[in-house]
Formats: C-alpha cells, sequence, structure tokens
C-alpha cells in the first residue's frame, strides 16, 4: 500500500533532524556536490540543504521553511510533530478507521489546543517585562552554538530589537528583523562581538583624501555608474578635424562631472552607490569635501534608504528629460563615520532619520562558526520580535506539550464520536517532543514523561487549589535531567510560535494524510525508429 511509504518518507526526514532537538541537541554537518561545509542546528536550513526526492518528504521540508519565515524559530519541533501525526494517523487507518474521521479529529484537536494554549497557558509580557524577552531570546539560543555565552547575546538580541522599534502610519508598532545588519568578522571569541547602534555597511571610503566622518550627514543613493561616459559600442563617430577629438574626449568627461555637480548642489554630503566611480571623478567629490562609497550592495543599499528616508535613483532624468536632483531624495543621519574593527573598516551609519538602525558585528574563530551564530542570532532576534509584537509568552521545555497532552485525552473522553480516537492520538503524538528533549539529553525519557504528566494532571484535575493549579508551568530540566517549573526558570517561548508551529504541523500532516496512492507519470515513449516515415 502506498499510504505507508508515504508515511515512511516523512518519518525519515524527521528522523534526521530529531537528534537536532532541545538544548542538548546535536549539530549536523552536511557537505553539497562542490564541498562546501554547512555545520548548523536549525531545522530548516538542514532540510533545505537535503535533496528531498519523495513528494510526500517534501511537504515537510516546505513546513520547516514556512515555520522559519512565519515564526523564525521551532523549525525542528514542527518537522517531528507533523511525522508524529502522520505516524499515529497511519496506525488507526489501519484499523479500518477513515482517514476523513482522522482529519476531522486532528482539526478539531487543533481548534480546542490553540484555544487552550491562549487561554490557560500564555502570560502576558507586559507584567514579565525586559526579563522576559530576554529568557524568550536565551531560550531560542539554548540548542545553538551560542549557547554557553547565552548571558551576553541574549541582551545583544533585545538591545538591537528595542534599537528598531518603529511605529507605522495605521498605528502599529512594528519590529522588523530586517533593520537589523549582522555583519560577520574574523578573529577573536565570540564574547568579542558588538552591538552598534546604527547601520554598519562593510565598504571604505572610495579615497583616503575624504573626510572620514561627517556629522549632520545629507546621503544621495544612487544605483548608477560615476564613471567617464564612454560612447556605447557601435557607435560611429566621425570626425573631420582632428582638434574636436580633443572636444569629445572633454566633453565625455564633463558629463559625469556636470552630474556630480547636481548632485553635490542638492546639498549632499555622503554619496552611495552600487555601481563604480572612476578615479577622475573622485576629484570632485574631495574638493566639495564629500564622502564618496562605491560597490554597495543592492540589499545595504535598499535598507539604508529605508532607514534614512532616502529614494534610490537609477538614472538621474526626470520626466522632462533633463537631469536634475532633487534635495527631497537625500536621506539624513546624524553621522557617518568610516571605523576600524579588527582587520575591516566599516562605515557606520548613525542617527538615522526614518527608520532606526541596528548593527550586530560578530566575531568568531572560523566562517562555519560564524555563519551557524548568525543563523542563531536570526532565531533568537525572530522570537524577541514575536514575544514583542504578539505579547504573550508559554513556558517552554515540554510544559505546553504535556499539558495538551493531558488536556486533549480528558477532552477526547467527552465525545461520543470516532474522532475521539484521533484526538487521543492527537495528544499522544504531541508528548514526541518532551520525549525526543529527554532522548537527546541522553536521560530515561519514559520516566521524566510520566512525571512530568503526573504533575500536569495534577494541576488540571477538576476544583484544583491554586497551588495545584501552578503545576501547569512544569517542564523538563534537561541539564540536570529533572522536572521544574519552567515559567520560575526563565525557559519561555512566544505564545505564537506554538500555535502556528501546532496549526501547521497539523496542516501539513492532513495534506498528506489525504494521499491514499501516488502515479507517476512517465515520458510517452516513442515506438520504433522516428525516421521511418522518411524513407
Amino acid at each position: 500500500m502506498n499510504k505507508k511509504k508515504t508515511v515512511l518518507a516523512a518519518c525519515s526526514i524527521a528522523n534526521i533532524v530529531k537528534t537536532s532537538l532541545g538544548p542538548v541537541g546535536l549539530d549536523k554537518m552536511l557537505v553539497d556536490e562542490v564541498g562546501d561545509v554547512t555545520i548548523t542546528n536549525d531545522g530548516a536550513t538542514i532540510l533545505r540543504l537535503l535533496e528531498v526526492e519523495h513528494p510526500a518528504a517534501k511537504v515537510l521540508v516546505e513546513l520547516a521553511q514556512q515555520q522559519d519565515k512565519e515564526v523564525g524559530d521551532g523549525t525542528t519541533s514542527v518537522v517531528i510533530v507533523a511525522a508524529e501525526l502522520l505516524k499515529r494517523a497511519n496506525e488507526l487507518v489501519k484499523n479500518k478507521i477513515h482517514p476523513t474521521t482522522i482529519i476531522t479529529g486532528y482539526r478539531l484537536a487543533v481548534r480546542e489546543a490553540c484555544k487552550y494554549i491562549t487561554e490557560s497557558m500564555s502570560m502576558r509580557v507586559d507584567q514579565l517585562g525586559r526579563e522576559c524577552l530576554i529568557n524568550a531570546a536565551k531560550t531560542s539560543m539554548s540548542s545553538k552554538i551560542i549557547g554557553p555565552d547565552d548571558t551576553f547575546f541574549a541582551n545583544m538580541v533585545v538591545d538591537a530589537m528595542l534599537a528598531v522599534k518603529n511605529t507605522n502610519a495605521r498605528g502599529e508598532t512594528k519590529y522588523p528583523v530586517k533593520a537589523v545588519n549582522v555583519l560577520k568578522a574574523h578573529g577573536k571569541s565570540a564574547k568579542e562581538s558588538m552591538f552598534v547602534n546604527g547601520y554598519a555597511l562593510n565598504c571604505t571610503i572610495a579615497s583616503q583624501a575624504m573626510p572620514t566622518k561627517i556629522v549632520g550627514a545629507k546621503i544621495a543613493c544612487l544605483d548608477m555608474n560615476l564613471m567617464k561616459a564612454r560612447m556605447h559600442l557601435g557607435v560611429h563617430v566621425i570626425v573631420d578635424d582632428p582638434t574636436q577629438l580633443e572636444a569629445i574626449r572633454a566633453r565625455e568627461s564633463d558629463i559625469t562631472a556636470e552630474r556630480i555637480a547636481k548632485i553635490l548642489a542638492s546639498g549632499a554630503n555622503v554619496v552611495l552607490t552600487t555601481k563604480g566611480i572612476d578615479d577622475m571623478c573622485l576629484k570632485y567629490f574631495v574638493d566639495k569635501g564629500a564622502m564618496a562609497v562605491r560597490r554597495v550592495t543592492k540589499d545595504d543599499m535598499k535598507r539604508i534608504a529605508k532607514a534614512t528616508g532616502a529614494t534610490m535613483i537609477s538614472s538621474l532624468a526626470n520626466l522632462e528629460g533633463e537631469e536634475t536632483f532633487e534635495a527631497s531624495f537625500l536621506g539624513q543621519a546624524e553621522s557617518v563615520s568610516q571605523q576600524r574593527i579588527s582587520d575591516d573598516e566599516l562605515i557606520m551609519i548613525r542617527g538615522t532619520k526614518s527608520v532606526s538602525a541596528a548593527s550586530i558585528i560578530l566575531r568568531g574563530a572560523n566562517d562555519y562558526m560564524l555563519d551557524e551564530m548568525e543563523r542563531s542570532l536570526h532565531d533568537s532576534l525572530c522570537v524577541v520580535k514575536r514575544t514583542l509584537e504578539s505579547g504573550a509568552v508559554v513556558p517552554g521545555g515540554g510544559a505546553v506539550e504535556a499539558a495538551l497532552a493531558v488536556y486533549l485525552e480528558n477532552f477526547a473522553t467527552t465525545l461520543s464520536t470516532r474522532e475521539q480516537l484521533a484526538i487521543a492520538e492527537f495528544a499522544q503524538a504531541l508528548l514526541v517532543i518532551p520525549k525526543q528533549l529527554a532522548v537527546n539529553a541522553a536521560k530515561d525519557s519514559t520516566d521524566l514523561v510520566a512525571k512530568l504528566l503526573a504533575y500536569h494532571a495534577v494541576s488540571q484535575k477538576p476544583g484544583a487549589s491554586e497551588a495545584k493549579r501552578a503545576l501547569k508551568t512544569t517542564g523538563l530540566d534537561l541539564i540536570k535531567g529533572e522536572v521544574r517549573d519552567n515559567a520560575k526558570a526563565g525557559v519561555l517561548e512566544p505564545a505564537m510560535s506554538k500555535i502556528k508551529s501546532l496549526k501547521a504541523a497539523t496542516e501539513a500532516a492532513i495534506s498528506v494524510l489525504r494521499i491514499d496512492d501516488m502515479i507517476k507519470l512517465a515520458a510517452p515513449q516513442q515506438e520504433g525508429d522516428p525516421h521511418d516515415d522518411m524513407h
């Protein structure tokens, strides 16, 4: 039967990322056909680099990427839960329960689960303050390479996210992760990484004669060549008089000179361009005491334009066909300066006008480490963003899953229809997370999970006292291998991340569950020799 194959494919994908879950999870080393090595712990990255053939398994890979886009963290757990749901559903199908019943049951279970998380498990951030953000960031880092220095990095991440806070036209407060620029520089240790308030650019000024610091900067963002205008290829100029040649050459260099003069006349004193500026044109900037930076990457340019309120200009021609440069195209910043950090010179743009920007400069021993640090930071930044925007957190370390398992088991018994079997299986499937966490920590998973469930069962008994109800935040402590109150221990995750990952995992499981047969269409074979009719 083909269903077995699809479930098997999904489970094999989950088995790959299983061991990288949690604070004691291990890393994977992926080598591609060129021989490039990636060492990572991030579920989405691992699955993206695997070349998955099986279509059902691809569903899980896309699921991890969607979680990465939507929430930024929790990619590994999503895949594990989805695969476990599938496995359980397959068992039910073997026992002659129709897939549609299972799907209805799963959908019901998810709805109840999400309701329960928002109503009973989540805690408001407003009461918890900065401490809570730092804890959420630490939890996200715990499984990553920067785990040992989590206090240092968590503060850095929270500072960076609070620095880029802005309110849009509709009055919503947004924390764009993109506004935090992460730069990597070799050397020193991870602890020497620094947070810089401002936008750091990995470029240098075009000429040493330019000023290295400009206060009250007016920034022009160009996407064009500031070089001597040459005739295009294939343009013939026929000259009767050799003296005209000189005139043509002079005019060629004047065209660019006029352009630069127009830009500088609008008040610009910092010019950034994505293309080149040749030596002759540099002279004009140096004379005016302006700063010019060439070969800025497109991405950086877009972000700088956004941060300073500048407009990216790809040609000076206006609608009338004349070349002009308006002062309104300029962005503003308090200061633009060139600083030396380690062996690299960086350009820092501080105090940008419209959206504040922040940069984190990572230091580390080698490329692999820096790449992995960047991925870990991205996850943490996303977590802090979600926590700030949704304003609710839940205890981590398997607490939510265990609570839901107990709650859904009880909920299943209240139903008199067939769906109760599916819901009971859903509840069991969620326990895969605490179990896997314990297994990865080399602890006795059966023992720990049983204890965990006992605590949650007590906290959810009808008529439980306040003290007993408080047990609902109980989760696993994987370093000591025991059960503890994770809300006190500061193991927190954004509530939204949990809800979204549950929904996404269930959707993925359902979409694979609906498949009962896989049919591959082969290319039509041509009979005989195609040239036969030629003779």
